[in-house]
């Protein structure tokens, strides 16, 4: 016993014991905390999705109600509804792809001050969601900063909306406010694209007397579809869950309450947390689903361009 002892210390300390435990705590330690703090957080929330209850209902006091959560989401307009909202967001996901695709583009190429503008573009990514959510909360209030600036422009405050309170225009300026905090974002992940583009491919493009939107239809967009396509996903995927801007600038007030704004009143405000769930869980099919989706398309649509 005491031999075994030794060797089994004396093979820890050496170099291949050291090799494996290594191997083993950086695949054990994550797995496990991957599974405490996501996927068992997970499992019980799709559990609680079949129960009526709130969060100090006691075990034995919870009601089994089966898919009466589920079918309550899509049959309330408060639920299954506010994804509505989610078009404005798409919208915008979009021109934030066009705009931070075409400022890739032209900062890819020699651009005087150009890393000056990328860190100025980049920058309110950097900063925390709420904290931008203030920013514009007194941006677009009555008579501040937007109002002023069109004034200046000789524009009545009279004829101006209610950024906010206008049903009209409230989720379009909060959709502008993620334009703003994300574009910044894609526009540096698709710089990093084109700068991986071999530079030979733009000197013989010159050479053959293609001017710059000839080199990006037929070189850069080409080559950098991958990034393209995941970027699409990624902002289609965020738009249906926009949560901070109209949480924190309007709190969903005047018809700007998204799907996830919503989720959040029912479960810490009304206490459904049956409910709640079964929208967390309607919410992450639908993400995973429209993902499916758009891969699907954009393989299809990539494969046809490559014939």
């Amino acid at each position: 016993m005491a031999t075994a002892l030794g060797n089994s210390k004396k093979w820890i300390k050496s170099r291949k014991g050291q090799q494996l435990l290594i191997c083993v705590g950086f695949t054990v330690i994550p797995l496990f905390l991957l599974f405490l703090f996501t996927y068992l957080p997970f499992g019980q929330m799709v559990k609680f999705s079949f129960y009526k209850m709130k969060y100090s209902t006691p075990v034995d006091k919870r009601v089994f109600v089966g898919w009466r959560n589920y079918l309550d989401v899509f049959s309330r307009k408060d639920c299954f509804g506010a994804l509505k909202l989610s078009v404005y967001y798409c919208i915008g996901a979009l021109i934030q792809l066009v705009l931070s695709l075409y400022l890739a583009t032209v900062l890819s190429f020699k651009v005087k001050a150009g890393n000056l503008f990328k860190g100025l573009m980049f920058f309110p990514y950097l900063i925390s969601g709420i904290a931008i959510g203030f920013i514009f909360k007194f941006f677009y209030t009555r008579g501040f900063v937007f109002d002023t600036l069109l004034q200046t422009l000789g524009i009545n405050i009279e004829s101006l909306p209610y950024w906010l309170k206008d049903q009209a225009v409230n989720n379009w300026s909060l959709v502008a406010t993620s334009v703003w905090r994300y574009f910044g974002q894609n526009m540096v992940l698709f710089i990093g694209a084109i700068m991986s583009v071999d530079a030979e491919l733009y000197e013989a493009a010159q050479l053959d007397g293609a001017n710059r939107f000839q080199q990006f239809k037929h070189i850069i967009l080409p080559s950098i579809k991958t990034i393209v396509t995941l970027n699409i996903i990624l902002s289609i995927s965020g738009s249906l869950s926009a949560f901070e801007p109209p949480y924190v600038i309007t709190g969903g007030a005047n018809g700007t309450g998204t799907y996830f704004v919503v989720m959040n009143e029912i479960a810490h405000t009304s206490q459904k947390v049956g409910l709640a769930s079964a929208m967390a869980v309607v919410l992450l099919m639908l993400i995973f689903g429209v993902t499916i989706l758009q891969k699907l398309f954009f393989k299809y649509v990539f494969r046809n361009v490559d014939k």
